[in-house]
Formats: C-alpha cells, sequence, structure tokens
C-alpha cells in the first residue's frame, strides 16, 4: 500500500492536488450542513434501553402523553397580562396535551412569598419534541414578564450555547494554531500544511458523519470533538511527515527517492498510529450511551481522514513544493532546520536523555512519584449527571430550575416518575403503595396515583433534594426496593443518571479489554517486544490518573472558577471520565508508537542499547513537544465553552497529552529503557517469529534488505 502511495505522489502529484480541491469542495458542500441533521434529542446522556427509559414508554404509551412536563414558565403572580398570553400560547398548540399549574390549581403552584407563579406544559407522545420547544420558547419568549424552563429548553440552550462555543473555539485555535506552527515548523510555507490538513479532515469527517448518520443517530455534540480532534491529529501527523521528508532531504536530495523513504518511514507509522486512535474510538461504540458511541465514531472517523489526507495529501505536496517546504524562513531557522534534519547528536533533547539514563532509578521514581500525587484526587471523585447547572449562571433555563426547587413547595420540573403495572381494581392497593413512598428518605412531595389505562399507574415523587444529589439518587433505589402491588418502573432525569453510571460500570470491563488489546497488538507489531507494551499500558494508565486527579481538583473542588468561568457541580459529569480514558488513552500510544520506532530504528541501524534512547528522543522529542503543545491549544481551546463538561473535555484532554509528551516521555521511558536495557526488546520465540514475518517498522525496508545484504557478504 505505502509503494502505491509513493508512485501516486511521485507520479501524479498534480491530479492529487487538482482531486483534492474537488473533494474539498464537494465535501464541505455536502458535509457543511450536518449540524442540522445530527441528533440533538434530550436523551444522548441517557441508555435508552435501561428500565428508567422503559418507565417513560409505558406511561407515553397508557396516556398517549409524554410522562412530565417538558416546558415550565415561570411569571409574576400579579402580571396578569403576562399569564393571560402565556397560557393562551401553551393551550393553542396542538402539540400540548394538557397544561398545569397557576394559582388556581392550589398553592403548590404559588411561590413561598406568593409572589410567583409557574405553569407546566406536557407534550402529546409522538409529537416533534425539539420542535415543539423550539416554537414555544420563540413565542413565549416574546412576552414581557415571562421566563421559560423545563428539561426541554435546557436541553436547547446547551446545544446553542456547544454551536456557539465551537466557533468561538475555532476563531480562537486558528491563529494561535499558525503562529506556533510557524515557531516549530521554522518555515511559513510548512507552517500552513497542518491547518491545510486539518481543514481537509474536518471536512472529510462531516461528510462521513452525514453518511453514517443515515444508519445510526449521531449526537450533535460529536461535532466539537471532529473540529478540536481533527486539528490536533492533523498537526500531529503533518509534524511527523514533514519533519521526516525534511530528513530525507537533507539524505537524498528532493525527488522520487525522498518521496518513497518518508512514506515508507514516517507514512507507515502514520498509518498505523491512526489505527491505535481509532482503536480507541471502536472502544467507545460498546457504550450504549448516543454521546459516547457518537464519540467513537467521530473518533475513528476522524483519526482515519487525518491519516487518509496525510498520506495521500501531503506527498503530493512535497512532490511539488521540494525544497520549497522550507520557505519563507529566516536564515536562523534555516540553519536549525539543517541541524534537526541531520539529528545530530547535541540537542537538548539528546543531553537530556543522557543526564536521565545516568540517574534511571531516582528519575522513574520521582517521575512516578510526580504522576501518582497528581492521580490521588481521582480517589475521591464524584459523578454527576447533565441537567441545568451545566449551563452558566445567567441561562434563563438554569435560573427557573433554581427558583422551582428554592422558592416553591414541591416544586421540581423533573420529579421521579413510578410506573406501576396494576389493574384498575387495585386502586386501594395502589394509595396505601403512594403513602409508603412519602417515608422514604429524600421523598418531598407524592402525587395521587393515576390511572392512565392499560393496567399502569402513574406516581410522581417530588425529591426533597435536587435532581442529581447523592439523597435523590439514592431515593431512586429505594423506590425500586419498595413493596408494590404490581411490578414497578422507576424513570424520570434522576432515575436515568442512576441507570447510565450503571450501564457505564457494565461496559467498561468490554472497553477496557479492547483498549489494552489494541494497543498491545499495534506496539508489538511496531517493536517485536512485549515488554515495551506493557511498559505503555502501565504508562497511559499513569497519564490517565494524573490527569483525573488534576480534573477533580479543578471541576469538582471548584477551583479557578473565576480564571476557567465557571461554577462547580461538585462533581465530574460521568459520561467524561470514560471519553478521557479512551482518547487520552489513543492519543498517548500514538506518541509512544513515534518514539518507540525511532528508537528501534537507531537501534536496527546498530546503536547501543542507551545510545538508540538517546538519539530516537532526539529526534522525536522537539517534534513530540511540538505536537502535543499544539494538540494541546487545538482541543484546549474548548476550556472557553460555557457548558462545564465541554470545559472539562478541552481542559483534560490538554493535559493528558502536555503530561504524556513531558513527565513521560522525557523522564520515565528514557530511565525505564535504560533500566531493563536489552530485556526492552523481549519476546517469547513464537511470537518474534510472528513479528518477523508481520511486524512492521520506520525503518527503511529497502534500507534494511540492504543492510542485510550488506552483512552477508
Amino acid at each position: 500500500m505505502f509503494a502505491i502511495l509513493g508512485r501516486l505522489a511521485n507520479s501524479h502529484p498534480r491530479r492529487v492536488l487538482g482531486a483534492t480541491v474537488l473533494f474539498f469542495v464537494i465535501a464541505g458542500a455536502l458535509g457543511g450542513p450536518v449540524a442540522g441533521l445530527l441528533n440533538n434529542d434530550n436523551d444522548s446522556f441517557s441508555d435508552t434501553g435501561a428500565a428508567s427509559a422503559r418507565a417513560v414508554e409505558q406511561i407515553e404509551r397508557a396516556s398517549g402523553e409524554d410522562a412530565a412536563p417538558s416546558i415550565v414558565v415561570l411569571v409574576e403572580r400579579a402580571d396578569r397580562q403576562a399569564i393571560a398570553k402565556a397560557t393562551a400560547v401553551l393551550e393553542q398548540d396542538s402539540a400540548i396535551a394538557q397544561v398545569v399549574g397557576g394559582p388556581a390549581m392550589g398553592e403548590q403552584f404559588v411561590s413561598k412569598d406568593g409572589s410567583q407563579t409557574y405553569f407546566a406544559a406536557i407534550y402529546r407522545s409522538g409529537v416533534d419534541a425539539d420542535v415543539t420547544t423550539e416554537h414555544l420558547r420563540d413565542e413565549l419568549g416574546g412576552i414581557a414578564g415571562v421566563r421559560v424552563g423545563g428539561f426541554g429548553p435546557a436541553y436547547q440552550e446547551v446545544n446553542e450555547r456547544v454551536e456557539a462555543d465551537l466557533i468561538k473555539a475555532e476563531l480562537i485555535a486558528f491563529p494561535l494554531l499558525f503562529v506556533v506552527s510557524l515557531l516549530v515548523f521554522r518555515s511559513a510555507v510548512a507552517a500552513l500544511l497542518p491547518l491545510m490538513v486539518g481543514g481537509l479532515t474536518i471536512v472529510t469527517s462531516l461528510l462521513v458523519i452525514r453518511g453514517v448518520n443515515e444508519f445510526v443517530d449521531i449526537s450533535i455534540f460529536a461535532l466539537n470533538l471532529i473540529t478540536g480532534l481533527g486539528l490536533g491529529l492533523a498537526i500531529d501527523y503533518s509534524l511527523f511527515m514533514v519533519s521526516r521528508y525534511r530528513e530525507e532531504l537533507e539524505r537524498v536530495g528532493p525527488g522520487a527517492e525522498a518521496i518513497r523513504r518518508t512514506i515508507a518511514t514516517a507514512g507507515r507509522t502514520v498509518a498505523f498510529s491512526a489505527v491505535t486512535v481509532a482503536g480507541a474510538g471502536l472502544a467507545l461504540l460498546v457504550f450504549p450511551l448516543r454521546f459516547l458511541y457518537s464519540m467513537g465514531i467521530g473518533v475513528t472517523v476522524v483519526a482515519l481522514s487525518a491519516a487518509a489526507v496525510a498520506l495521500i495529501v501531503l506527498p503530493a505536496l512535497f512532490a511539488v513544493l521540494q525544497h520549497r517546504v522550507n520557505a519563507l524562513a529566516p536564515k536562523r531557522w534555516r540553519e536549525a532546520q539543517l541541524a534537526e534534519a541531520r539529528s545530530e547528536v547535541k540537542g537538548f533533547w539528546y543531553r537530556l536523555s543522557k543526564f536521565v539514563m545516568r540517574f534511571p532509578i531516582g528519575t522513574a521514581i520521582a517521575g512516578a512519584a510526580v504522576l501518582l500525587a497528581l492521580g490521588a484526587p481521582f480517589l475521591g471523585v464524584k459523578f454527576t449527571g447533565v441537567d441545568s447547572t451545566i449551563l452558566p449562571e445567567d441561562s434563563q433555563a438554569r435560573t427557573v430550575d433554581s427558583v422551582l426547587r428554592d422558592d416553591f413547595v414541591g416544586a421540581e420540573s423533573s420529579p421521579i416518575i413510578v410506573a406501576v403495572t396494576a389493574p384498575r381494581t387495585d386502586a386501594a392497593e395502589i394509595q396505601t403503595y403512594a403513602s409508603s413512598l412519602r417515608s422514604l428518605d429524600g421523598a418531598g412531595q407524592v402525587s395521587e396515583p393515576r390511572f392512565l389505562g392499560s393496567d399502569t399507574w402513574q406516581v410522581d415523587v417530588v425529591p426533597a433534594g435536587s435532581t442529581l444529589d447523592d439523597t435523590t439518587l439514592g431515593l431512586v433505589a429505594e423506590i425500586r426496593d419498595t413493596d408494590a402491588p404490581g411490578s414497578v418502573l422507576v424513570g424520570g432525569q434522576s432515575a436515568a443518571q442512576v441507570d447510565q453510571v450503571a450501564s457505564i460500570g457494565a461496559n467498561i470491563p468490554l472497553a477496557l479489554a479492547i483498549l489494552t488489546a489494541l494497543t498491545f497488538i499495534t506496539l508489538f507489531l511496531m517493536t517485536g517486544s512485549v515488554v515495551l507494551p506493557i511498559k505503555a499500558l502501565l504508562m497511559n494508565v499513569l497519564t490517565i490518573s494524573a490527569t483525573f486527579g488534576v480534573l477533580v481538583l479543578i471541576f469538582q473542588d471548584g477551583r479557578l472558577e473565576g480564571l476557567l468561568d465557571y461554577s462547580s457541580q461538585g462533581a465530574l459529569e460521568s459520561t467524561q471520565p470514560v471519553f478521557l480514558f479512551a482518547v487520552v488513552f489513543g492519543l498517548s500510544t500514538d506518541y509512544a508508537v513515534f518514539l518507540l520506532t525511532r528508537i528501534k530504528e537507531a537501534r536496527d541501524a546498530g546503536a547501543g542499547e542507551r545510545e538508540s534512547v538517546a538519539l530516537g528522543l532526539q529526534r522525536t522529542g522537539r517534534i513530540v513537544t511540538a505536537a502535543a503543545l499544539l494538540f494541546a491549544i487545538a482541543l484546549g481551546s474548548f476550556a472557553t465553552s460555557q457548558i462545564i463538561f465541554i470545559k472539562e473535555l478541552g481542559v483534560g484532554t490538554a493535559l493528558a497529552v502536555l503530561i504524556d509528551a513531558t513527565i513521560v516521555r522525557a523522564m520515565l521511558v528514557p530511565s525505564l529503557m535504560a533500566l531493563l536495557g536489552r530485556a526492552n526488546w523481549w519476546a517469547p520465540r513464537p511470537l518474534r517469529r510472528l513479528h518477523d514475518r508481520y511486524g512492521i517498522s520506520e525503518s527503511d525496508p529497502l534500507d534494511v534488505a540492504r543492510s542485510r545484504s550488506h552483512s552477508s557478504a
């Protein structure tokens, strides 16, 4: 495959570039509108096959209505004009089955001080809730004195802010990326290549996602990942391809041979690195939550798209540009390029690795101790879900939710919903059951049981605390354990959170098995060792634990709220550690692949054990660190988001790649390589034979063949 790519770039570079421009236009036209086609329903974070989802479905089938209000209208009690206009809008909408609330329906709809009241609208089952909510928000939002909230408007506001945050992040990231790329690549022409590859990667991914969305519902949140990860991986792969091409220019000069060598070495590594990152995405597909499997699809598509662009388009550009890939660079930068391309043994990373390997035990202990200390706070992690508190404090939906909870008695936009299967004749037993629920710890108000038909009763339990606090989540379990006159299903947002955490826990072992197996296989094929993959797995775990520990210190404990502009939920959103674990695992393995293959290349060329480590780190240290910095900018720009779990995603990914590129690659890798020496490359004889037949490396196959021929002579 790599030989074919080399011939394509060398024989028809302008045709490749022309086809690329045409593809970019078509992909942009078809993939660009994908945001309006992706799923933005409010169940992206729920397990739609769990008991909580079945409870809601049973109630909706029996009643023909949604199980809980979708929209809440908050008004001043004395503002009769606003009340009249708001109720008219709600009652005239054909998608609404019933409207409850207002002073006339009881004191529970009047605030404690008597100044405010609210109305709740329940939709007919089967209506397009998203369209209805958007329409009502527009209508009600135009009425003076009316504030609109509820789960539907809150979720829509999250989507709107995420889309706005995405644009803001891009506006911040692109200029920064160009400036840093200019300093890293030391050439204006070369600095533009990652942004070009990033743009192509993003539009390609959007086109593929649009196709996948025809068969699988993709969450709209995947768009953030496609942009950030697309830029990050494009920069990584561009860095490694460009730096290798520069080395080959110095060795063999411009022309077909330099491109062939670049694809055969760095291109081969990029391809298998992309497979590793894509494997991390595949691990997320085992989770039934739309948010997680959408992110998994996004990771897989982006990784493979970035590799395809880097392997097809970049070599064609090299063929056209040749030495001009280094154009528009000051003389001092050109000299630095030459020194780097010649892999001189005087560089910072060479000297650093030599120093580290002089004190391997102390360095390894110090590096591991730092990572373990950073990871220690994760032992006290708490998890929460997605509700209105992820919105900024000036959000109208968050304000309405807070007012209902604090200023009203028994008011809750997301009650715990209990569906009991029993005939109508069991009314007395159902009443007794409802009374028993009132005595449970954490239960605030319990509604009168309602018979909906089809042997289904509905009982709403309004928790004394907030929807996602520990007492309320514990209340869900207590309700499920309480004896009832028939079978019971418990739904609502609180129950959905309980089921979400249980679903994640049940699927984590399989996801970990996939991640571990793919990482081990990839690194074994690259190195021929079983020791190096095991070390890489352990170092990945240390990187991830340190990242999670820092996230707990920041977002759970409420540090840096002013700097990062957020309000702590007192916990981490429960899907974020799972997503970050998979992505960071893939990215850490990605960097391990690039470093270990260069170490192996130096070792295969005859360098000693420690010398090969020093040479490998010198040839990749600056590149990996620069890639991590650029990646941190690309995804770290999401820290500007107003939505807390998007902020967690950006900060977590940026932290992880920076930790991995510094403490792990600069301290742990060389120290452990020095300690184990030749044992690093050990593998059982059967596996060694397997690697000899199917293994891969960044060494040019022709160079290896020539070396073997020379040795036999």
